[in-house]
């Protein structure tokens, strides 16, 4: 078998850090030197960007043309096909006018006359109307002031407007609907002014804007915050209602077997009250003891608490698990977690209520809010929210600027 030497060919690498398109201008394919000029010999990525066929090249014509949009007559030139000789120029129709009414003697005698306009300045409002299309600040730059009475942009919008809507309205033919243009010169004239009152503004005022701002995005957050807290209380309230009234239905029914289809449901817990424990229906052996198991859901800080609470009770942590045993260990559990979150809620609305009593106090001796009412005074002694129902209003708006946030006072109940 004979061996076939393949041949060598020289490569060349491109070295660390260079670019391939700077390395690409060092050489061609074929290893040639540079260009000293620019050039372009091969396509590449480009197209031909002409294709010139054998069919005759199309004539053009140096010809005249004129403007309709000038009314001068003027002539210009320029190139055009010799086709296209003796057709319209193509930009015209983008000559549009707009069309301002004209009136007659008689109808501004009838239905036009106003006292704080004469018949010549509206005359002259309606010329420069036609001749720079409605362009009212171009009107009232070339308004005669000095002929006539010096008059605002709004001014002059408002007598040309009043008088289009006055017209459509004679000249329209019975029962037919009308698109009548309606300008409210004060609402301009009061959107103008606030306009310069914001562009006027100091950079002091900017700054005391954005904090209000910020302060009303912090309000708006703790009035949600306090929303939420208000709706997580009225559920742990609710759970222990419907808990108790469960545990009494179920003491007070008789302890009959009844068939599975007449037991009447129970009343629905909302997923707050207690703990719920999982409920094992699958098929397969199971333990009591993982029925006495808490749930994932349930925090660390809450199973310390329940922990410390079961021992003060003096009760097992971990009881034999017969089955009485199991549903009454896992009910005190729940109990006791939904009596530690009323204490964290009650406790919470102490230290706010406390809290708020403080700040009125101080704001009292300020003397920008009355002291508190003689009959705001709790049983204990501690002095509560008693203020009279006319300053409610202020009260909440100082908890609003000033508080943390807090929880409504709405939720007064005691648990």
């Amino acid at each position: 078998k004979k061996s076939k030497k393949s041949s060598e060919t020289l490569t060349f690498k491109r070295p660390e850090g260079m670019h391939r398109e700077v390395y690409a201008l060092l050489y061609s394919d074929k290893k040639d030197a540079p260009p000293l000029l620019p050039s372009d010999t091969t396509q590449g990525y480009r197209t031909v960007k002409a294709k010139l066929g054998s069919k005759k090249v199309r004539p053009w014509k140096w010809m005249p043309f004129t403007n309709p949009a000038r009314k001068d007559g003027a002539m210009f030139y320029h190139w055009r096909r010799a086709a296209e000789e003796g057709k319209d120029y193509p930009f015209a129709r983008f000559n549009k006018t707009v069309q301002v009414p004209v009136y007659s003697e008689q109808e501004y005698q009838m239905y036009l006359h106003d006292d704080a306009w004469t018949k010549a300045e509206t005359d002259h409002l309606f010329d420069l109307a036609r001749r720079f299309d409605l362009r009212f600040v171009v009107i009232h730059d070339r308004y005669d002031h000095q002929q006539f009475k010096k008059r605002s942009v709004e001014d002059l919008k408002e007598r040309y407007y009043h008088i289009c809507a006055k017209l459509a309205n004679i000249r329209a033919a019975p029962g037919t609907d009308l698109k009548i243009p309606v300008f409210d010169a004060g609402h301009e004239r009061r959107r103008k002014e606030q306009l310069e009152r914001l562009y006027n503004r100091t950079p002091e005022q900017v700054a005391e804007e954005e904090y209000l701002i910020q302060e009303l995005r912090k309000i708006e957050t703790r009035k949600k915050e306090r929303e939420k807290r208000t709706q997580d209380l009225q559920k742990l309230i609710t759970a222990a209602d419907t808990t108790t009234e469960q545990r009494r239905a179920e003491r007070k029914a008789p302890k009959k077997k009844l068939p599975q289809k007449k037991e009447t449901e129970k009343p629905a817990v909302p997923e707050t009250a207690g703990i719920k424990f999982p409920d094992f229906k699958s098929a397969g052996v199971t333990l009591r003891s993982q029925r006495m198991k808490l749930p994932s859901s349930v925090g660390q800080k809450k199973i310390k608490a329940l922990e410390q609470m079961l021992m003060e009770l003096g009760v097992d942590l971990n009881p034999m698990p017969t089955e009485e045993i199991v549903q009454m260990f896992n009910e005190l559990r729940s109990d006791l977690v939904l009596l530690y979150e009323l204490k964290q809620a009650f406790a919470n609305c102490e230290y706010e209520l406390q809290m708020l009593r403080h700040r009125y106090e101080a704001l009292a001796k300020a003397g920008s809010i009355g002291p508190l009412s003689a009959e705001g005074a709790h049983p204990d002694g501690q002095a509560g929210l008693g203020i009279e129902e006319g300053k409610g209003d202020a009260k909440d708006q100082i908890i609003d600027v000033v508080g943390a946030p807090l929880t409504p006072n709405s939720v007064r109940r005691k648990v």
